[in-house]
């Protein structure tokens, strides 16, 4: 899927474009798995607006902007395991992390035509810190995205600023940070974006017509340790690539009760 310069991006930029790495069929299965999960989700009334708070964008336009979002949609559909182990993904997975490859957790974010909610820029660092830094995010594409529907935008570089200070719900500083400060990442759909979670990133608000729907996966290193007990998952620690070198550290240490 990808080669050594491929790859020497990625290291440099702290983010990497892939075409294609799902064909239109296996798209098609994504979108319509998506609109199967915010049907059950209405009906089981949790389907609540998950649109970002803070103070990146005048009250007025925050509270009218909308966006799906649903963690751990590889409980909700298989399309989307199929989706974290898929043969081209992991591919890209080997070159950029290793050999050794867990899956940490999985969530689809649809930004509705119109009114689909921005994300203020920061890093994913804050919310599930890790030791190494290998965590990334894979974010596939199930549509065309691009600056009229909100395409996510990416600083080239920033991952090598290291940890950076954050405000409210993990967000960087909006008048240092403003979304017009990334780098645009157009792609189509069956594209994924993989990006390290130090990389400074986020999207503008959905002024099209057209729906923006991406399925994210958070992969790291199987060596990779968390360093604070945040950001659990019973799934954590999936292997989708090699093997756990570590025979007594291979899923969360939890403990039913109740």
């Amino acid at each position: 899927m990808i080669n050594e310069q491929d790859v020497q991006f990625y290291k440099d930029y702290g983010y990497l474009l892939v075409r294609n790495v799902f064909d239109p069929a296996e798209v098609e299965e994504m979108r319509e798995a998506v609109e199967k999960i915010i049907r059950r989700a209405a009906r089981a009334k949790a389907d609540q607006n998950h649109a970002w708070q803070g103070d990146y964008l005048p009250p007025e336009q925050l509270k009218k902007l909308v966006l799906k979002g649903f963690h751990d949609v590889h409980y909700h559909d298989a399309a989307f395991m199929r989706a974290a182990i898929h043969p081209r993904m992991t591919a890209v997975l080997q070159q950029i992390i290793g050999p050794n490859v867990q899956l940490h957790h999985s969530k689809m974010l649809v930004k509705p035509p119109s009114n689909g909610a921005a994300f203020p820029m920061h890093q994913d660092y804050p919310y599930f810190p890790h030791r190494d830094h290998t965590m990334l995010a894979a974010s596939i594409h199930l549509d065309d995205a691009d600056t009229e529907n909100g395409c996510l935008c990416v600083v080239p570089g920033s991952h090598k600023e290291g940890i950076l200070p954050h405000v409210g719900s993990y967000y960087l500083n909006h008048k240092e940070y403003p979304i017009s400060s990334g780098t645009p990442c157009p792609a189509s759909a069956g594209d994924v974006l993989f990006f390290n979670y130090l990389t400074i990133h986020g999207s503008d608000v959905n002024r099209s017509e057209r729906t923006r729907r991406n399925v994210l996966f958070q992969y790291r290193d199987a060596s990779d340790l968390p360093t604070a007990n945040v950001h659990f998952d019973w799934g954590m620690g999936l292997m989708v690539s090699g093997e756990n070198p570590d025979f007594n550290n291979v899923k969360p240490k939890y403990e039913i009760v109740g």
